[in-house]
């Protein structure tokens, strides 16, 4: 297997925890009237040539009329076909190529992700083709473009509305990386949040915490992004009858600074917090990090919950209570949905999959 790494910070780069600007409403995207995938030897009947006259057409190869390149590309245009191979080559028909479209690279979570994918391909002879968003919604909607143009099927992180709704009515097998409840009708792998979110809330109730803050992520805050996990805070704090002043939900921006100045914003208000449950673990490790530096004892003082469960929670002082993701297993599921669509599923044929979050106790908390 190859990969063929795509991280471009000009024009078609693309990526997870986004900082986006405008407000978006994010309601279910059912998709509707998908044509099945326009193949070239459906385009070389249509048109009464050779698949081999296609492919020069496609490929602005000099050995061949303009007249009937014209013909030919007006046919595959008309309907709807799409070059699958990478780059346009049509060389080695029986190579699959797959595009992963991350939010992130230098997000931990995604390595894992990527691992699983890569695993999975390699076990099908499948190559391997990452882009990287930058969680940019212009550079979603370019990388959806690409996929049409360069790879057999899509397995893709994506945050923005238009971008999966994009992707979902082209002609392309397309699975989704956290699907969530933003595209019901399209295959892909829905990470149970709010499961993972109680698991962890009622550890932390369980040990006696009661001013119990959160640092949440500052976009899915501001309302751009559905957010089960803050929907659970609030849920299960009230559920305990536990009143929840609004100054212990901080937003942070997702990283280890971010986490660390949240905390330091929140402290300067609210010093007797006995609890931070953090949005991901990256937040949640800056936030460590910073109430230790301000004189406080973990978990003594400040107990802390993360979420994703990455390696590096094992290397901070003290290692990180979480709520540990399967995250190979996430790209290796997608893999698996993709290839049941490559070999003509439809849809709604794909068993729905889920990750449940699993507390890992730690010393932090």
């Amino acid at each position: 297997m190859s990969l063929a790494a795509r991280v471009p910070d000009g024009e078609c780069g693309v990526g997870h925890c986004a900082r986006r600007t405008g407000r978006r409403s994010y309601s279910p995207f059912v998709p509707t009237n998908r044509r099945p995938r326009v193949t070239i030897d459906q385009v070389a009947q249509a048109t009464g040539v050779s698949r081999q006259t296609v492919s020069r057409a496609i490929n602005n190869k000099s050995e061949i009329d303009p007249e009937t390149r014209q013909r030919v590309l007006d046919a595959a245009r008309a309907m709807g076909y799409r070059p699958s191979r990478f780059a346009r080559g049509l060389v080695r028909q029986d190579l699959i190529t797959l595009g992963l479209v991350i939010a992130d690279v230098l997000n931990p979570f995604f390595p894992e992700v990527t691992a699983g994918v890569l695993e999975a391909a390699e076990r099908r002879g499948w190559q391997v083709v990452v882009y990287n968003t930058g969680s940019e919604h212009r550079k979603e909607l370019e990388v959806v473009d690409l996929l049409f143009d360069q790879v057999d099927a899509g397995v893709a992180f994506l945050l923005h509305h238009d971008a999966i709704a994009k992707a979902a009515a082209g002609n392309l097998p397309f699975v989704l990386l956290d699907k969530g409840g933003r595209a019901p009708a399209v295959p892909g792998v829905r990470i149970d949040f709010e499961g993972g979110a109680r698991r962890g809330l009622e550890y932390l109730i369980g040990k006696g915490h009661r001013r119990i803050a959160m640092l949440d992520d500052e976009m899915a805050l501001s309302g751009e992004a559905p957010n089960a996990r803050r929907e659970l805070y609030l849920r299960v704090m009230g559920e305990r009858g536990i009143p929840v002043d609004v100054g212990w939900i901080q937003p942070a921006h997702n990283s280890i600074d971010g986490g660390a100045a949240a905390m330091e914003r929140l402290l300067s208000a609210h010093r007797d917090v006995t609890a931070v449950f953090a949005y991901n673990d990256v937040i949640a490790i800056g936030a460590q990090l910073r109430a230790r530096a301000l004189g406080l004892r973990v978990p003594e003082d400040c107990a802390f919950l993360g979420f994703d469960g990455l390696s590096i929670g094992e290397l901070v002082e003290p290692p990180l209570t979480t709520l540990h993701i399967d995250k190979r297993r996430l790209g290796e599921i997608a893999v698996e949905q993709a290839a049941l669509l490559l070999a003509g599923a439809g849809e709604t044929e794909i068993p729905e999959a889920v990750i449940e979050p699993q507390l890992l106790i730690r010393a932090s908390a």
